[in-house]
C-alpha cells in the first residue's frame, strides 16, 4: 500500500494559535491557496487513488471531500483513530498559555491532558489505523487527510525517531507525506509538498527507508 497523507485546511483557530484537538473551527484566511497548492501537487504526482480516508473531524473530512471530488471518488471513509490528540478542557486555549501552565505540553508524550488523552495514546491509535489499512488494502494507493499531531506521531513511529524530541516539528498545511508499505511494514517515507520540520531541521533526509524492525 502507498499512503499519501495531507493535513487539513487552515482554520481560524490555527491562525490564532489556539488549541483545537477534537473540536473544530471555520476555515481561516489563506486556506484556499494552501489547498490549491496541495491539490496541484496531487495532480502532478499522477497517482490514481483507490480510496480517500480522513479523521472524523470536520476540518479533515471537508478537506478530504474537496480532494476526492477531483479524483471522482464519491465515498469518504472516516476514522476516529485518525483524529488529532484530544486536548480535553484545553480547547480554545492559546498554545503559549498551555505551554506555561502545562510544561508537559509538547515535551512529554505520555502526559494525558485533563479530560483528554496523551500524545502517545493518539500515536498508538493512529499507527494501528494505518497498519490495519495496509493489511486491508495491499497494493493500493490511498489518500489520508489528518492532523499535524497525527503526522508527527506517524513519522516518529515509522522512522524510529524519539517521540519526545519531535513533538514540536512543524507540519505545514501544504505538507504531503508519502508512506510506502510492504504488507504491514513501512519501507519508505518521502515528502511531496512543503517540507516538514523533520526535513528542514535535518532530522531526516528524504526519501528515507523505514526501519522495518520498528513496525508491529
Amino acid at each position: 500500500m502507498r499512503a499519501i497523507i495531507a493535513r487539513h485546511y487552515k482554520t481560524k483557530d490555527n491562525a490564532l494559535d489556539n488549541i483545537l484537538g477534537w473540536k473544530d473551527s471555520p476555515r481561516g484566511k489563506g486556506w484556499k491557496s494552501d489547498f490549491e497548492f496541495v491539490s496541484t501537487q496531487l495532480r502532478d504526482s499522477n497517482i490514481r487513488f483507490d480510496a480517500v480516508y480522513s479523521s472524523d473531524l470536520e476540518r479533515a473530512r471537508q478537506t478530504a471531500m474537496f480532494h476526492a471530488s477531483y479524483f471522482d471518488i464519491q465515498t469518504i471513509r472516516t476514522k476516529q483513530a485518525l483524529n488529532e490528540v484530544n486536548y480535553g478542557i484545553l480547547y480554545k486555549k492559546k498554545k503559549k498559555w498551555v505551554a506555561s501552565h502545562y510544561p508537559e505540553y509538547k515535551n512529554d508524550p505520555d502526559f494525558a491532558f485533563p479530560g483528554g488523552e496523551s500524545f502517545r495514546q493518539m500515536q498508538k491509535r493512529s499507527v494501528n489505523c494505518i497498519l490495519s489499512l495496509a493489511k486491508k488494502r495491499p497494493g493500493q494507493n490511498i489518500l489520508i487527510v489528518a492532523h499535524a499531531g497525527v503526522i508527527r506521531g506517524l513519522i516518529s513511529h515509522f522512522l524510529d525517531l524519539d517521540y519526545a524530541e519531535n513533538l514540536k516539528r512543524r507540519i505545514s498545511h501544504r505538507y504531503l507525506g508519502d508512506l510506502t508499505f510492504d504488507g504491514e511494514s513501512c519501507v519508505r517515507y518521502h515528502e511531496l509538498g512543503k517540507l516538514s520540520g523533520f526535513v528542514k531541521d535535518e532530522v531526516i533526509e528524504v526519501p528515507v527507508n523505514c526501519n522495518k524492525e520498528n513496525n508491529p
